[in-house]
């Protein structure tokens, strides 16, 4: 399997590829007051509105600094009833992939309950490469926010 691996902070972190529908350039976006933390606003993708998560912000309490090398990654979302939207994620450092099976990745023997989002881990000749599962980024909460009828969001 392909992953795309990007940083938080000072550790890399990696989702699967088969799930990324495409990687942008940082793009304006309108933020959203009082939105949830973590949520850095929406983006307009092809004339339609996405929201956007920031995962610095979610992950550390800080927002993504604007590298050259911080992109927005949009990636297949199964928002609610088995319907799958598009869910921005930005991400600094997200310019490089890694090849795995999944026996490469073992559990942490850690669990963080304020980051269920937090899977398995793998390591490579820079270190240990920790993958995020994508389904369980968001709580239920905020997903119900995020993709509300009445939030309309494709």
């Amino acid at each position: 399997m392909l992953f795309l691996v990007f940083e938080l902070g000072k550790d890399r972190y990696a989702i699967e590829a088969s799930q990324v529908v495409e990687v942008l350039h940082q793009v304006n976006f309108k933020q959203i007051p009082r939105a949830p933390a973590g949520v850095a606003g929406i983006l307009d993708y092809h004339g339609a509105p996405v929201p956007l998560i920031d995962l610095s912000e979610l992950a550390l309490g800080r927002p993504s600094r604007k590298w050259m090398s911080t992109r927005i990654i949009l990636v297949k979302y199964l928002a609610i009833a088995d319907e799958r939207r598009l869910l921005g994620l930005l991400a600094e450092q997200a310019t490089e992939t890694l090849r795995r099976v999944e026996e490469d990745f073992t559990g942490t023997g850690l669990e963080v309950s304020g980051a269920p989002y937090l899977g398995p881990v793998t390591a490579d000749a820079e270190g240990i490469v920790q993958r995020i599962e994508i389904q369980r980024l968001l709580s239920e909460e905020v997903r119900s926010q995020l993709f509300s009828e009445r939030a309309g969001w494709t």
